[in-house]
């Protein structure tokens, strides 16, 4: 401040500062009259619009992204139920198909005993039959052996000839 109050401050001559002062006001004045800060404050307003645009932009695709987790997360609890509902139906089918081929295993080895039991019996059955028959023939040959010798000694016994027939009888 001291330099306006200078008496040769005001000397156009040697007042460089003076010059330089007229030139800034001159060159702010035509910069005001151009509309340089109309301009400025115009491009300013366009980035900011732009900027707020861009910040509109990423709070929608913000909240488009947190939709979709949201979803995502849905349907992943949803995959999880039905993973569980099918694990849960298979281990049913598991224990009640186990159950099923108890009771077919356990129909067929009572089948199975059921037959080898049949099938004993009938062997028992043929083996008794074979022994009763061999029995039977070998009763005949030594009743047979004996009568045959008997007749040798004497032509006719009607007791013998009556005994014979009773065996063949019992025979069949």
């Amino acid at each position: 401040m001291n330099m306006f109050f200078d008496p040769h401050f005001w000397d156009v001559k040697t007042s460089a500062e003076l010059w330089v002062l007229v030139g800034l006001l001159i060159f702010i004045g035509i910069v005001i009259a151009v509309g340089v800060p109309k301009m400025v404050a115009k491009a300013l307003d366009d980035k900011a619009a732009k900027i707020q645009s861009e910040l509109d932009e990423a709070a929608r695709l913000r909240a488009e992204a947190e939709a979709m987790l949201a979803q995502i997360r849905l349907e992943k609890a949803e995959a999880e139920a039905q993973a569980a509902e099918m694990l849960a139906a298979a281990e049913a089918d598991a224990r009640r198909l186990e159950a099923e081929a108890k009771v077919r295993l356990e129909e067929a080895l009572t089948r199975r005993q059921a037959l080898a039991e049949r099938r004993i019996a009938q062997a028992e059955a043929q083996a008794t039959t074979e022994v009763k028959a061999a029995a039977a023939e070998l009763a005949a040959k030594a009743a047979e052996d004996i009568l045959a010798a008997r007749l040798a000694g004497a032509k006719s016994d009607p007791m013998l000839d009556a005994a014979i027939a009773q065996i063949g009888d019992k025979l069949n």
